[in-house]
């Protein structure tokens, strides 16, 4: 099953689209809402609780608690949990065609914006919207999604049994020729 699972992951990625994170997010703002907002401007060290919205360019990450890191470099690792009742949710507008987003959502999401992995944890779904039509879904405990290398892995729970399948699950659509870049 795993092998099926990482065959199915790769044609994802080899058939996807070309298209990668809004470039321009790197250069934006960041704006935060919560119920509780502290933070350290020396260490760079930020953390928000209750309602956590986020919002850089065109990345919005919401949930219930929420940490943020900014490196030497200005380069933002974001952790935000959700909870029973709300997950946490990401979402980001994909450089190249227009209206194509990536939005996933998870008990746990993080964001590296050095790296541009992110990583939903928790029964997590991760899906590309093409002018809000779903194209793509996977379905996981943890899905980690690394934009640069448009590479996509989902991992089955460590305590996971054979009997416990399908521990991932994923819905492709066709790609047109018109559609894909040459």
């Amino acid at each position: 099953m795993l092998r099926h699972l990482t065959i199915l992951v790769l044609l994802w990625a080899s058939i996807a689209n070309i298209a990668y994170a809004e470039k321009a997010d790197q250069d934006k703002p960041i704006i935060l809402e919560a119920e509780k907002v502290s933070g350290n401007d020396t260490s760079q060290v930020y953390d928000l609780n209750g309602e956590v919205l986020l919002i850089k360019g065109s990345i919005i990450v919401t949930g219930d608690d929420g940490h943020i890191q900014i490196d030497p470099e200005g380069y933002e690792f974001i952790d935000v949990k959700g909870t029973p009742e709300a997950v946490a949710t990401f979402r980001q507008r994909r450089e190249g065609i227009a209206n194509e987003f990536m939005q996933g959502i998870g008990a746990h999401a993080t964001y590296n914006a050095k790296t541009e992995i992110l990583t939903l944890t928790g029964d997590a779904s991760l899906k590309r919207l093409l002018n809000m039509q779903m194209l793509d879904k996977l379905y996981g405990w943890k899905i980690e999604y690394d934009d640069v290398k448009q590479y996509y892995r989902v991992f089955p729970p460590k305590d996971a049994k054979p009997d416990d399948l399908p521990m991932a699950r994923a819905v492709i659509t066709p790609r047109r020729k018109a559609l894909v870049k040459k």
